[in-house]
């Protein structure tokens, strides 16, 4: 048994060692050389990959990181948990390893004398379920999306820039897959990528799946071609219409105009559609990975619902990506991000897929306006702006992101950084245009700051200070003071600064905008936040209970609250139609609603005192003002009738 005899003394030394290791300088990572990375998907409908690496090494104690920080999820939120049957070989004999008791990401492995490569192994199981989070399902039976993060341990000491590796994957049977990575080989199953930064390797995902199909959005010959590739459960779901793949390649265009360069070589939309995954987007400089429900091409209200999500992710190339927060450019993945630059990394990023989603023909100019309506309603009426201010929701994301819905208003959420974040652009786009007489607008600085000269991905760093002078430069002001005063502030007004100076005033009237219903419909959500401080679930499971009760509400003030059941509506088993007509009814009744709830074992009548029927949100025009409003969310080009190309194979 000589491997045993051989295992003996390595183990008890590398035992020895880690004691030591955390106090010692990483010794054993090399300098040189090419890694490989094997990923054996061919299992991923049954949640689990079987990963294989090779690591060039040198002798002495060796730290191995799991990715724990990672670009875009502003959260220590790497999934190690999910990270199961680890092994460590050097030259066919076993190494122990150790998890350092303190960094929980870190392996410390003692290489012995003579090894220049060790071999690791381990399975990573996808989560089983879908739901909203990055630890929630990736994989369904027809469809996977690979996170190359979630496969990959790699040495502490270089920098993950300067660690070359060569990946490759083996799929299902049948399966194509479309990634921003280069394909050298196809062969027995098994595709093989030529070798990148372990940087962009975890930048670059990989979509694949049974049912796949891939769209051009730009011309031949473009010099940074963009695609777009659908994965879906069921062919039936990847019936994108002809005027939505316009809509698309229109948005390149836009963007193009919007921020004057591209800093991808080629870009890769990769849009996985399943009920059976999380549902969520994340962005890449040359890709994209979004995940929405199966019909979200097919049905309308899935459509509308989701429609912004591509523009959002895609103008992360340009802000977030290309230019980043110095906090989260790190350049690693263990060392903690400051997040306190997101009301611009995702509040600006957010009011450029507001541009973008209407200026590309996504959005209707109406639903364009029905969305600022929410978001304006929204934080109108939000009691946790009397004691937290933006600033903080931005430095907590990596609590707040983890934060359960409930009592959202008065806690506060990580979307507030996206969505009023967004309505602080919106006035700094109009202070813009104010200062200069139209001359100017935030498309100025949008060009100056994201743009330069393009070509291959790149990281510029930015502070606080680099933004206020690039507004400076565009239109001289104060915007330190503005700025500062919006991120602090701890007023109970809502920020509708822009939206009125734009020339437009937040009203709330009995009839939805076809936004607003369609968002209930495809969240299974009956919103009646603006009404009764109610927000309720619709669906199957969930039909009743009460999702959040906005504190100070005529529901809050009644007893209600969230984790509740509603079961009675005036003496009737409840229903969400039922609900809205007893609403309705309202402004002519003298009488109080009454509300009969279950409390786990515990039945309640609540009496509210309510007669102003349904109450939706939406904007109107002020003809007091001019209306700035459309100019700055009506296209900048003309969009063109070139016929629409045909669909491009993808990769087996």
């Amino acid at each position: 048994m000589p491997t045993r005899r051989l295992f003996r003394p390595i183990a008890t030394a590398c035992l020895s060692w880690l004691a030591l290791a955390a106090s010692l300088p990483d010794l054993a990572a090399a300098e040189a050389g090419v890694a490989t990375l094997e990923v054996d998907a061919t299992e991923a409908p049954r949640n689990i990959l079987h990963v294989a690496q090779t690591i060039p090494v040198r002798p002495g104690p060796l730290t191995l990181i799991y990715p724990k920080w990672l670009p875009g999820y502003h959260a220590p939120d790497g999934p190690i948990n999910d990270l199961v049957t680890l092994r460590v070989t050097a030259g066919g004999a076993p190494l122990a390893w150790r998890r350092d008791p303190v960094e929980m990401y870190a392996f410390i492995v003692l290489v012995p004398p003579g090894i220049e490569q060790i071999k690791v192994t381990f399975d990573f199981i996808f989560a089983p379920t879908a739901g909203s989070g990055f630890d929630s399902a990736s994989a369904s039976a027809r469809l996977a999306m690979i996170n190359w993060n979630e496969v990959v341990l790699y040495p502490l000491g270089p920098r993950p820039d300067d660690i070359a590796v060569a990946a490759s994957i083996r799929l299902p049977a049948g399966w194509k897959h479309a990634t921003a990575l280069d394909a050298v080989g196809n062969a027995d199953g098994v595709v093989r990528f030529a070798p990148v930064s372990l940087t962009t390797l975890i930048d670059s995902p990989l979509l694949a799946g049974a049912h796949l199909r891939r769209h051009a959005l730009t011309e031949p010959g473009d010099p940074a071609p963009v695609f777009l590739t659908l994965a879906a459960d069921s062919e039936a779901a990847l019936a994108l219409s002809d005027d939505d793949l316009a809509s698309y390649r229109h948005l390149v265009r836009e963007a193009r105009a919007l921020f004057g360069s591209t800093h991808y070589r080629r870009y890769e939309f990769l849009h996985a559609l399943s009920d059976h995954i999380a549902h969520y987007g994340l962005e890449h400089h040359e890709s994209s990975d979004n995940r929405q429900p199966e019909r979200s091409l097919i049905d309308e209200d899935l459509r509308r619902a989701g429609i912004s999500l591509l523009p959002h992710e895609y103008s992360h190339s340009w802000c977030g990506k290309f230019r980043r927060p110095a906090g989260l450019a790190t350049g690693d993945y263990s060392t903690p991000y400051r997040d306190e630059l997101l009301w611009v990394y995702e509040g600006l990023n957010t009011y450029l897929d507001t541009l973008l989603t209407p200026r590309s023909g996504l959005y209707t100019l109406d639903d364009a306006l029905a969305e600022l309506a929410i978001s304006a309603a929204t934080h109108a009426d939000q009691p946790g702006r009397a004691w937290r201010p933006l600033q903080d929701t931005t430095d907590a994301a990596p609590i707040l992101y983890h934060a359960r819905s409930d009592y959202a208003a008065l806690r506060r959420t990580s979307g507030d950084f996206y969505t009023e974040g967004s309505l602080l652009w919106l006035e700094v786009d109009v202070t813009i245009r104010e200062l200069t007489r139209g001359a100017k607008s935030l498309d100025d600085f949008a060009r100056a700051f994201f743009g330069g000269p393009g070509g291959a991905p790149e990281v510029r760093p930015y502070t606080v200070d680099d933004i206020f002078a690039a507004l400076g430069a565009v239109a001289p002001h104060d915007w330190r003071a503005l700025l500062t005063e919006r991120l602090s502030s701890v007023a109970a007004l809502a920020p509708l600064q822009g939206i009125e100076r734009a020339g437009w005033r937040l009203v709330f009237t009995d009839t939805p905008t076809d936004l607003f219903k369609s968002r209930e419909t495809a969240y299974e959500q009956l919103d009646a936040r603006f009404s009764l401080g109610l927000l309720i679930g619709a669906g199957d499971s969930d039909a009743g209970s009460l999702v959040d009760v906005i504190p100070g509400s005529v529901a809050a003030r009644a007893g209600l609250a969230p984790g509740m059941r509603l079961i009675a509506v005036n003496g009737r088993r409840y229903s969400g139609d039922l609900l809205k007509v007893a609403l309705q009814e309202s402004v002519e009744s003298r009488h109080p609603l009454e509300l009969i709830a279950e409390n786990r074992e515990f039945i309640s009548v609540h009496t509210l005192d309510y007669h102003d029927g349904e109450r939706f949100p939406r904007l109107v025009r002020d003809p007091a003002r001019p209306d700035l409003l459309t100019a700055i969310l009506s296209p900048r080009l003309p969009r063109p009738a070139s016929p629409i190309p045909h669909n491009v194979p993808a990769a087996k």
